[in-house]
């Protein structure tokens, strides 16, 4: 059991940056694998990254490798995205997930935020 809420969208020109926060409550944060999601309207659910349970492995979908960084800091139970570069194309609802196992299908994870939205704009 836990709940996932999401920050830090917003409006940003194309080659800015913006960090997403994820903050989680209602049982142990370091349990989880997460997961940062996106979706664009009439697209399926995208993967974006994920960060390991603790130890901080990472892992990226191609289309944002290099630009986007995945954190988490245990102490306050928050996960981070950190988007550089932002392109056009990037423009989505991000979705902060959380999973025991993670993975990049978004059926893997158990619990999900609201989301929060990107918009780059060119």
């Amino acid at each position: 059991q836990a709940q996932l809420v999401e920050s830090g969208g917003g409006l940003v020109q194309a080659g800015g940056s913006l960090r997403l926060s994820c903050a989680a409550s209602g049982r142990t944060f370091d349990s989880f694998r997460m997961g940062w999601f996106r979706q664009a309207p009439g697209k399926e659910r995208e993967f974006v990254g994920a960060i390991a349970r603790s130890a901080g492995t990472t892992y990226y979908a191609d289309s944002v490798k290099g630009r986007f960084t995945i954190s988490r800091d245990n102490a306050k139970s928050t996960v981070y995205l950190q988007m550089s570069n932002l392109k056009p194309e990037d423009t989505a609802r991000y979705y902060c997930a959380a999973g025991i196992f993670g993975g990049t299908a978004p059926s893997n994870y158990y619990y999900w935020g609201q989301g929060t939205q990107v918009t780059v704009s060119s």
